[in-house]
């Protein structure tokens, strides 16, 4: 009995079981055939830290194209799903939702916290898959993998132990972006820069000898009893007389040197700065060439450690407000000075990111990239489709 056709498409109708056919005739597995040409793709895999949007749409819609292209075109193609675990995000994702429930991670424990990973996961790839799905994507499920698969992981470790034997992988105390909501470093990727309404804080520390003050300023006060000296430009003919000498710091009352170093600039703002090398990374590199010790004033919760003195236990925002107040108390303040200025954000958790001394693992890239640009003008070169992001790929790699 012929079913009438419908006056209108109805892609529900037309879709309803077909991808399930798809899948039970294997028409999306490699053919095995040896003969014909392999193409494969590996499926940009998406982060588990919630639904597909329009862009995986659109990306895997172009895969999908080209994939059953080079199927129809008698290649044995093999188009490779899966998913990532996406570490601290899937992580700010659970704790938020624990937030909901009014309970911290810390409340769960190790263990219980990581049965709650797993069950986001879970939820999470599920939902994925009947959305890759509805779209009708030809992936191989027989195939698919997932970031934290064993497999994946002894990977992982083992090209981490051969670029450490190697040297290029090095454990080093380095100023880094630290989320303290999360207590995790972030690559440089991870943080989002935005223009906020902020200050400069001008502040007068005493020369040792009290014929002088030297004015410098700040947008983040509540770090300054990590300041172990104030830098003015050896060429500069305002200060160049006072390297040598000492300054007493506000509050901390201890004496802290005055160094001379190209990093202080004439021509921008007094021309006096203070060094903190455990929270800015400029700072970190005076300190390097001046031989200055390293003092970290906070917790990794952003709050302010015994080193802060009467502000210790404070979060670091509530602190730079009463800081500030105590510099008026004490007559070290000179001025607020209002101006919007760009402050690196957690694009993990949104709370405002703290440049921070830390030991941590870092890649030497230098060799890397520059065996990866050598590759390019060899037979094994990767090939960019469209051919012009080369370009971009080795602009990349000369800046890395």
């Amino acid at each position: 009995m012929s079913k009438e056709l419908s006056p209108k498409y109805n892609p529900a109708e037309v879709e309803a079981g077909r991808y399930q056919k798809w899948l039970d005739e294997d028409v999306f597995k490699p053919s095995g055939d040896k003969k014909a040409k392999p193409y494969s793709i590996v499926i940009p895999p998406p982060n588990v830290t919630g639904k597909l949007h329009l862009g995986h749409a659109w990306d895997t819609t172009l895969q999908d194209i080209i994939i059953r292209q080079k199927r129809m075109q008698g290649f044995d193609t093999l188009w490779l799903p899966g998913m990532d675990h996406a570490g601290i995000a899937t992580q700010a994702k659970v704790e938020e939702r624990l937030r909901g429930e009014g309970i911290s991670r810390y409340d769960l424990g190790r263990e219980k916290f990581l049965d709650k990973v797993w069950e986001w996961k879970d939820e999470y790839a599920t939902t994925i898959k009947e959305q890759w799905g509805k779209m009708g994507l030809s992936v191989d499920y027989s195939r698919e993998r997932f970031t934290l698969d064993e497999g994946l992981s002894k990977a992982v470790r083992k090209v981490f132990v051969e670029l450490y034997k190697k040297g290029w992988i090095y454990r080093g105390e380095f100023i880094i972006n630290w989320d303290p909501a999360a207590r995790t470093a972030l690559s440089d990727i991870e943080v989002i820069h935005k223009d906020v309404e902020g200050a400069f804080y001008h502040m007068n520390y005493m020369l040792e000898d009290g014929s002088r003050a030297l004015e410098v300023a700040t947008t983040r006060p509540e770090t300054m009893f990590g300041d172990v000296a104030v830098a003015v430009n050896p060429e500069d003919p305002r200060y160049k007389d006072l390297i040598g000498k000492n300054v007493i710091l506000p509050i901390a009352n201890k004496l802290i040197p005055i160094v001379g170093d190209e990093h202080a600039d004439p021509e921008f703002g007094t021309g006096v700065v203070k060094i903190t090398p455990a929270h800015d990374p400029n700072d970190f590199l005076v300190g390097q060439r001046h031989n200055l010790p390293q003092v970290n004033v906070m917790n990794d919760d952003g709050t302010m450690n015994d080193l802060a003195f009467e502000f210790a236990g404070m979060d670091r925002f509530e602190a730079r407000k009463a800081v500030v107040a105590k510099l008026e108390e004490i007559g070290a303040l000179v001025k607020i000075e209002k101006r919007v200025h760009s402050v690196g954000h957690s694009e993990r958790t949104g709370v405002v990111v703290e440049p921070r001394l830390s030991t941590q693992w870092f890649v030497k890239m230098d060799q890397l990239a520059k065996n990866a640009i050598a590759n390019q003008d060899t037979d094994d070169k990767v090939e960019f489709y469209p051919p012009r992001f080369n370009d971009t790929f080795l602009q990349w790699m000369e800046n890395v």
